[in-house]
């Protein structure tokens, strides 16, 4: 066990060593779930952030310029609050057995939940004196949902996760609304913490109370890179307390979204959301999430064509993870705890596909050598000695693989079929002829890899 005292400065807590197992994982399944799942919709935009259903308190009600409050209003009624959302969230069809089996069989990792979510609705029975009424076990489905979900992946195999929004629409101000709140001020001023108690009675005692509890191998925070400063949120301090005296002090990973100017610059993994970040490269771990559609929670409004399919989310996993990523792709589940079938679909796809090719993404790395050529449907990972060669489209000509040095002992098959490949030695590296298949012998769909082994870099 690391008995390794950090303290709450970015010295000390950017030596500490960043455990295993994450880099080793790859890919996990992120899950936003709450309150806005009754609702659940949102005006379809083709701009960055701008599907999202999870943010229907903040940008639906009351949006006069795109309809949203009008929908809001017809569908609801003139004077329906956001809170009201709060006794129609029963999850009456919530199984998190099976949910965790489907994750198991995508072929992820680990998993991440929605704690809770920006507009402060707390998905576990928390102790926060300002979350009395305002959590499921008082209102909506009356459990545990936290602890449900995570004693059912853990019994899967899988590490847990937990996502928490360091920010709460109602309490926080923001420079990101011409008013400079995020929700209408009457709203504020009857549920807003106040300030001066909002992280040291709320927030800080609320992210011990997870980690007390739940133990989760990751810390997903978000919001708190808009608007506040590390100082306020204490960000250096409870790091410093999560790393030296958690429970889980030993498997535990945080992001980089904890306070403003620290994404890209600290944390033990740096966020990526639908791309929107350059912070990213191979010389620090970092993940980059999206939804199978637009959104992150389940959006009404989103029909077939606004869902990447199956193909384009494993490419997606291959281009993420050939550049040293991890891979975190969201299901928006349903109010009463169903996963849309389509995206339990897509989710089967992929596991179907890693089942074939999974070596060539858990415990990988990136391979610098394979970002020099200009092959724009072949990625590349390695493994120890062995080199992978993936291919987004059937190669219809020879796949070139620069910088082998040594041909000798050198073995290359394709993942999933025993038909022997060919290849020659070209330029200072080699050229992969496919082998011949009928469509019954074909491994997979999607994509398709080459194994070279022992190879030798040069």
């Amino acid at each position: 066990m690391n008995q390794t005292q950090y303290h709450a400065t970015w010295e000390s807590l950017d030596s500490r060593q960043m455990p295993r197992w994450f880099n080793e994982a790859k890919f996990g399944i992120f899950i936003h779930w709450g309150v806005y799942s009754v609702p659940a919709w949102r005006p379809l935009s083709k701009e960055l952030y701008a599907s999202y259903s999870e943010w229907y308190y903040a940008t639906v009600i009351g949006d006069h310029e795109f309809g949203g409050d009008a929908f809001h209003k017809k569908t609801y009624g003139e004077n329906f609050e956001y809170r009201d959302f709060g006794p129609m969230f029963k999850a009456e069809l919530f199984d998190p057995d099976y949910w965790a089996s489907l994750f198991r069989r995508s072929g992820a990792n680990y998993v991440v939940l929605t704690t809770k979510h920006h507009d402060g609705y707390c998905l576990w029975p928390t102790k926060s004196p300002y979350k009395k009424e305002w959590n499921s076990m008082a209102i909506g489905p009356r459990r545990d949902l936290v602890g449900d979900l995570t004693t059912a992946v853990r019994n899967q195999g899988l590490r847990m996760g937990l996502y928490y929004s360091i920010i709460e629409w109602e309490s926080i101000w923001t420079h990101r609304a011409d008013t400079g709140y995020y929700v209408a001020k009457s709203l504020v001023d009857r549920y807003r913490i106040p300030e001066d108690k909002y992280v040291t009675e709320h927030m800080i005692p609320q992210l011990k109370e997870l980690v007390n509890i739940y133990q989760p191998a990751i810390i997903f925070s978000d919001g708190g890179e808009w608007d506040g400063s590390e100082e306020y949120f204490k960000t250096k301090e409870f790091l410093a307390w999560l790393y030296t005296e958690a429970p889980n002090k030993d498997e535990v990973v945080v992001n980089d979204r904890w306070a403003k100017d620290i994404p890209g610059n600290h944390g033990d993994y740096y966020s990526s959301e639908y791309e929107d970040t350059d912070a990213i490269g191979l010389d620090h771990p970092w993940e980059e999430s999206r939804g199978i559609g637009g959104s992150y929670g389940f959006n009404r409004a989103e029909n077939i064509e606004d869902y990447r399919t199956s193909e384009e989310l494993v490419h997606e996993l291959i281009g993420v993870v050939s550049r040293g990523g991890n891979f975190l792709l969201n299901v928006g589940p349903t109010s009463d705890g169903r996963i849309p079938v389509i995206q339990q679909q897509r989710l089967l796809d992929i596991g179907e596909w890693m089942t074939v090719n999974g070596e060539a993404i858990y415990d990988s790395q990136a391979w610098r050598k394979g970002h020099d050529t200009d092959q724009t449907s072949v990625a590349f990972t390695v493994k120890g000695n062995n080199l992978y060669v993936i291919c987004t489209e059937w190669p219809l000509n020879q796949v070139s693989v620069p910088g082998i040095a040594s041909h000798k002992h050198l073995e290359v098959k394709m993942l999933g079929t025993d038909k022997p490949v060919t290849w020659s030695a070209v330029n200072g590296g080699i050229a992969i002829s496919p082998p011949a298949l009928s469509t019954r012998d074909i491994p997979c769909r999607h994509a398709y890899v080459f194994k070279i082994a022992e190879f030798e870099k040069a």
